[in-house]
């Protein structure tokens, strides 16, 4: 096709940044910081390698994920803990803060709920920023690896991706068939894993993630939760990222409660406004 003579000008047109999130109700950090010097472990969690564990953390908790061996990349689901229909919503975190999570952002409810569920609060891999390759570390880009798209690549059959993963350990949870509860599984966080997009044909990729043992990223609950974590089964993502051949390390869950009274004025984020005001009928 002929490319127009005013083909430069069109180009040439300056990006505009679609939802400018100067807005938005800053977390307290440093209130934060303070409430977590006082906390007290109250849960560990370990997740084995090429598998998924739940865990609850409560309003105001905090929790972290440990790579206890080495490089290890996990998917995240996050949900309302009594409503599995509030969940994490990754695009619309993308939207806000972009396609990386750095300390500050939060992670965002699914619509109509759109409320902050948990903010980060501290990552031992934030040194890492932007590389040559345009890459970045936390992603809520990849939607997760999953069984389906699996097979529709290589026409084989692998059971122990992150979706499938994130199934099993709901459905442990809830006592039901994974087949019954895996509609529930969610776009994720992908902590630890280095991603980007390429120049050239703007295709997602991965490579190895900088992460090494005792790396670690934690958030604050900002309303009761309950989340999933799933070693993925590519270890590192530096090759594949569904195998049976990866090098795979477990990941820790701890969560911390922080001492009484040290979030005196904090208050759990409601629902959206406009939820409650016009909600459809």
């Amino acid at each position: 096709m002929k490319t127009p003579k005013d083909a430069e000008d069109r180009r040439a047109a300056k990006p505009v940044i679609c939802y400018p999130n100067d807005t938005l109700r800053r977390p307290p950090l440093e209130q934060y910081d303070r409430a977590r010097a006082s906390a007290r472990e109250v849960t560990k969690v370990v997740v084995p390698p090429r598998e998924a564990r739940h865990f609850h953390v409560s309003a105001g908790s905090f929790f972290r994920i440990t790579c206890i061996e080495g490089a290890q990349v996990g998917d995240l689901n996050l949900f309302e803990a009594r409503h599995l229909e509030e969940h994490f919503y990754s695009g619309k975190t993308r939207a806000l803060h972009g396609s990386h999570l750095h300390i500050g952002d939060r992670l965002w409810s699914a619509l109509p709920w759109l409320r902050p569920m948990a903010t980060v609060t501290a990552d031992s891999l934030d040194w890492y920023g932007v590389d040559e390759d345009g890459a970045r570390v936390h992603d809520v880009i990849g939607t997760r690896c999953d069984p389906y798209t699996h097979h529709l690549l290589t026409g084989e059959d692998y059971h122990r991706t992150c979706h499938s993963n994130l199934s099993r350990a709901l459905a442990e949870y809830l006592g039901k068939p994974p087949s019954e509860v895996e509609h529930h599984i969610h776009d994720v966080l992908n902590v630890f894993m280095c991603t980007g997009f390429t120049r050239d044909t703007g295709q997602y990729f991965m490579k190895a993630s900088p992460a090494r043992q005792g790396d670690y990223i934690e958030f604050f609950a900002e309303i009761d939760l309950l989340g999933l974590l799933s070693a993925c089964p590519g270890g590192d993502c530096g090759a594949e990222h569904s195998s049976d051949s990866a090098q795979c390390y477990p990941l820790e869950v701890t969560v911390h409660a922080p001492a009484a009274g040290m979030l005196d004025g904090w208050y759990s984020p409601s629902v959206n406004r406009y939820s409650r005001r016009h909600a459809p009928d």
